[in-house]
C-alpha cells in the first residue's frame, strides 16, 4: 500500500460509494481488501447494518478499528483473514454488497469472487473498482496484473454475477456494479 495521504488523493469515496450502489438501503456489507479504510469508513456512514472491513494485513485491520473508533462508527467489524486461503469467515447470504475495491489482482481472482458470491444474500451486489488498463497511472499494480473491464466482467459472470452498469471513475479508476 502507497502511503495512506497519497492513497486518499485517488479517490473521493463520499461520490464513488452512491455511484457503485451503496445507500441506507443497503443493510451489512463486506470490504475485501479493506485497507486503511478508504471506504470503508464512509460506507459505514451510508449503510443502515455493519460494514465488515477484511483484510490480509494486521496492521490495515488495527488501523481501521482504530479509525472507527475514532470516528465513533460501532457499526465496523475489523477482519483479519486470508481470504484467498481462507475466506472471510462471513456467514452464507449474510451481506447486501460486497465491496471488491483495488483487489482483483492476485493470484486467486476466481477465489475471490467465489467468496463474495457465497457471502451474499440472493439477488445481492457487488462493486468492483480497479486501475484502468493504463501504464501512466501513478500507482496501482504492474500492466500484466490489471484486468481490463471486459475481463473482469467475465470472470465475474463465470462465478454467477450479472452486469448492472459500469461506470468510468476518472481519472484512474472504472467501475463495475453487478448483482448475484
Amino acid at each position: 500500500m502507497p502511503d495512506e495521504k497519497l492513497w486518499e488523493t485517488f479517490f473521493k469515496p463520499e461520490d464513488i460509494l452512491p455511484k457503485m450502489g451503496v445507500s441506507r438501503k443497503t443493510k451489512d456489507a463486506a470490504d475485501f481488501g479493506s485497507g486503511y479504510g478508504t471506504f470503508t469508513i464512509p460506507a459505514a456512514r451510508i449503510v443502515s447494518g455493519t460494514v465488515y472491513a477484511v483484510d490480509i494485513d494486521e496492521e490495515m485491520v488495527e488501523s481501521v478499528k482504530d479509525t472507527a473508533k475514532r470516528s465513533g462508527l460501532p457499526n465496523i467489524k475489523a477482519l483479519w483473514r486470508d481470504i484467498e486461503s481462507e475466506g472471510t469467515g462471513l456467514k452464507d447470504g449474510s451481506m447486501d454488497y460486497v465491496m471488491l475495491f483495488n483487489i482483483l489482482h492476485g493470484e486467486s481472482l476466481k477465489k475471490i469472487l467465489e467468496e463474495a458470491h457465497r457471502v451474499l444474500l440472493p439477488g445481492g451486489m457487488i462493486g468492483v473498482i480497479h486501475w484502468n488498463y493504463d501504464p501512466t497511472t501513478p500507482r496501482g499494480p504492474p500492466m500484466e496484473l490489471r484486468l481490463r473491464p471486459e475481463q473482469a466482467l467475465n470472470l465475474a459472470e463465470s462465478v454467477g454475477f450479472g452486469l448492472r452498469r459500469r461506470l468510468e471513475l476518472r481519472p484512474y479508476h472504472y467501475g463495475l456494479v453487478m448483482r448475484k
